[in-house]
């Protein structure tokens, strides 16, 4: 059934639907497994790996190079789509699809080309980037230095999220120069380990933990100083983030329905003879799915102001691309904490619909809270109210990148 069939809303193009129908039926097969996957900690490998097969790591990717070509919004609408089945495997590829808009934002060039031709084969980049312990705010203790007449990089990153299930590592780095940027390393290079450590009480299945890279080969052409990577960046980022809690929105709405149409148990004190048929119930699924429904509409409006900040790098406008990046985080912003707002309520609130069993693990709907606030923490939300006001009131534009770790003294 279409998206427009589903009461979701109309798709983000005329497009959408041929679009989406490719990967559907992943998505059907991976939701399968979702509640078995959380319970006995199963990491999705399998299902990341059928994701690759059917090119979904190439979506940006024009389709005169081999990819789908799909704008910003059809890319987060199939990110929400995606999330509805399985949040972990949306974050798990968040690193990549940053790493593939950095990608189609660069010149037609050999540059361009080599990447392009390793993500059209199926290739996935991981990330790695946050560092821990005393990590400092000014520059990486991961490194590139010279080793044997070549480069190589060692360090320690902790939240390397996907990078477990990738064939490439995107790793933040201090260059030769002393300068922040980036290096692409082969994640089966033997200097790589990788280590699903991660902690958190959500988004399990993420292998969100410890990298380290001891000597690891690096080729200088994928050396990347910051200044040459895409402005919207953070803006890019955090609507994965929003896509995929839009995700987790549709999940609990689906899964909401379904108990309560199944549920025979009720109350005597009940406004109905059956969960089904409780108007008070109702009400409450009804609150779900409206969350759910808004904050996906509210996902598709920040993509099209990722969309045209896209746009205006090709412009040749050095201030209209200035322009359209600063509306483009200013639109992340205000859409921060609406979104996740929207989902933690759902995730709360489900369990008003249902009896105390919705409390036994095995149904496992405590994944939902846990997840959108493991997700709504990332990127402190308590900062973005304040951002937006100052754009609001003073015009201050807001920052573009930032960074976790000591301040200078």
């Amino acid at each position: 059934m279409t998206q427009i069939g589903l009461a979701w809303g109309e798709g983000p193009s005329q497009r959408y639907e041929a679009l989406a129908e490719r990967f559907r039926p992943i998505f059907a097969q991976i939701a399968e497994g979702t509640t078995e996957r959380e319970l006995n900690r199963k990491l999705p490998v399998d299902e990341i790996a059928a994701l690759k097969a059917a090119g979904f790591g190439a979506l940006r990717i024009p389709e005169a190079e081999g990819g789908s070509g799909a704008t910003l919004p059809e890319l987060f609408n199939l990110l929400i789509e995606l999330s509805a089945a399985d949040s972990n495997i949306t974050q798990a590829l968040r690193g990549h699809f940053g790493f593939l808009e950095d990608v189609v934002n660069r010149p037609a060039g050999p540059e361009r080309k080599r990447w392009v031709e390793r993500i059209v084969a199926g290739d996935i980049v991981g990330n790695a980037w946050t560092e821990i312990g005393n990590a400092s705010q000014e520059a990486f203790s991961t490194h590139v230095a010279e080793k044997n007449g070549g480069l190589v990089v060692n360090g320690e990153k902790y939240y390397t999220t996907g990078s477990l299930f990738a064939d490439w590592i995107n790793v933040g780095v201090t260059g030769l120069d002393g300068k922040s940027g980036a290096a692409q390393v082969r994640r089966d290079d033997p200097g790589v380990t990788v280590i699903d450590d991660w902690d958190g009480f959500g988004q399990i299945l993420t292998a969100s933990g410890t990298t380290t890279f001891v000597d690891v080969a690096v080729d200088p052409l994928d050396v990347v100083p910051d200044e040459s990577q895409f402005r919207y960046g953070a803006g890019f980022y955090q609507t994965v983030h929003l896509a995929t809690l839009a995700g987790i929105g549709r999940a609990i709405t689906n899964e909401t329905a379904e108990a309560v149409s199944k549920r025979t148990r009720h109350y005597t004190n009940a406004a109905g003879p059956r969960s089904s048929q409780d108007p008070q119930v109702l009400q409450v699924v009804g609150r779900i799915r409206s969350n759910a429904y808004s904050a996906g509409a509210i996902v598709l409006q920040v993509a099209r102001a990722l969309e045209r900040a896209y746009q205006a790098h090709f412009s040749a406008d050095a201030e209209a691309e200035e322009e359209a990046n600063t509306i483009a985080e200013i639109e992340t912003s205000q859409a921060l904490n609406v979104v996740s707002n929207l989902v933690l309520e759902a995730s709360t609130i489900l369990f008003d619909t249902l009896g105390a069993s919705a409390a036994k693990k095995p149904a496992a709907l405590d994944r939902h809270w846990r997840n959108a606030r493991t997700l709504s923490s990332h990127n402190p939300r308590i900062y973005k109210d304040r951002i937006v006001g100052d754009f609001a009131v003073n015009g201050t534009p807001p920052p573009f990148q930032w960074r976790i770790g000591q301040a200078p003294a």
